[in-house]
């Protein structure tokens, strides 16, 4: 298992707006097996799993670990993950045991299994909230010194653009 893949799909998952079946569907990209599977109750499930899950994030970006660890202890009580060992010899990894009854219940387990891996490899703040207005997207921080700050490239490139004509109108008009 690539917990930074899972982590970063639990990410996807709170940002997705998940509106029926194909919203789902298109989430799942790579992922066609589980295409057929998708059905409207799954979309249900999620976005119910996506208003316990944002906390987490919002938890995370405030610097709060023992709320990230809390939250995601309650999730894990919540929805059971059962991880297994995969791979050839030399080169295993845990995936989630695909026991679940749905796409919905699959996509919990690597959201949760994920996330608790970063937590304890890489520690409680690594996940945050989009510091872009209006954005309120979230990320994974997978940076060396926990740095980013933006979702992605393109809020990052429009705060510096407005901070950069917030300062030249102040320099035109001081």
């Amino acid at each position: 298992m690539d917990f930074v893949r899972y982590a970063e799909g639990s990410a996807a998952l709170v940002n997705a707006e998940l509106e029926d079946a194909d919203s789902l569907v298109a989430l799942l990209v790579g992922r066609d097996w589980l295409h057929d599977q998708v059905v409207a109750r799954d979309t249900r499930v999620l976005r119910r799993f996506q208003k316990e899950l944002r906390p987490v994030f919002e938890a995370s970006n405030a610097d709060r670990e023992t709320a990230v660890v809390d939250r995601l202890n309650g999730l894990l009580g919540k929805h059971p993950v059962t991880p297994y060992i995969a791979g050839p010899a030399g080169s295993w990894h845990l995936h989630v045991a695909d026991r679940s009854s749905s796409v919905a219940e699959l996509l919990i387990a690597e959201s949760l299994l994920g996330l608790s891996t970063l937590v304890c490899d890489l520690g409680a703040t690594r996940l945050g909230v989009c510091d872009a207005s209006p954005c309120t997207d979230v990320f994974v921080d997978t940076s060396p010194n926990r740095s980013r700050r933006y979702c992605s490239d393109r809020c990052s490139s429009r705060a510096n653009v407005a901070a950069y004509r917030a300062r030249r109108k102040a320099a035109v008009g001081g």
